[in-house]
């Protein structure tokens, strides 16, 4: 048409940031996923059978009835320009093969905590500071309860002063995306030191 202005504006996709949410078997993982996805989570879950029986320590969490037999995947959409896409690991050691595939790429983990049962999340703290990642642990308050303070958690786990630890629940929103911010600020951090 004469005169019509048709020109289509450019918009540059947006920059990604994965980031993964680890730690031990039935610790939250899927359900922190899912409570802070903008879009409907992936999940891989399957129910947990007979043949997990003398496998898969159930001590402390009796009534968890699915797991996650390859990852969770959900998408947040900070702006325009930046995306953040979650990875929740498998807590089960037999699964944790995957882990180094889900870790590439990353530049960032949110290490989940049960403080019922600690040393479920040992080796994904582990796994992250070995393969030098940086993470934040999000200690996740089973019925709301938060029996101990950041402090005495962080002497339990002997995690440096620079990893932050949080109070969390990983049913609220809110609460899942302050773990993540707290990651975001950590990486800028670490970003800027690098410069």
């Amino acid at each position: 048409m004469a005169g019509s202005d048709t020109t289509v504006e450019a918009v540059a996709p947006p920059d990604t940031v994965k980031i993964l949410i680890a730690g031990g078997f039935g610790v939250g993982k899927t359900t922190m996923v899912g409570s802070v996805s903008e879009i409907a989570p992936l999940r891989t879950e399957e129910p947990l059978t007979t043949a997990g029986l003398g496998i898969d320590d159930l001590d402390g969490i009796e009534q968890k009835r699915a797991t996650t037999v390859a990852l969770d995947f959900g998408r947040i959409t900070i702006s325009r320009e930046l995306v953040l896409y979650l990875f929740g690991t498998p807590g089960q050691q037999r699964f944790w093969f995957m882990w180094n595939d889900l870790a590439i790429g990353a530049l960032g983990a949110v290490v989940l905590v049960d403080v019922r049962r600690p040393e479920s999340s040992f080796a994904a703290i582990d796994f992250f500071e070995r393969r030098d990642i940086p993470f934040v642990v999000g200690v996740n308050g089973f019925h709301g309860e938060h029996p101990y303070p950041a402090e005495d958690i962080r002497d339990a786990l002997a995690l440096p002063e620079h990893v932050r630890v949080l109070l969390c629940d990983a049913r609220e929103r809110e609460s899942c995306r302050d773990v993540l911010i707290a990651l975001i600020d950590q990486l800028i951090a670490d970003a800027r030191q690098a410069s």
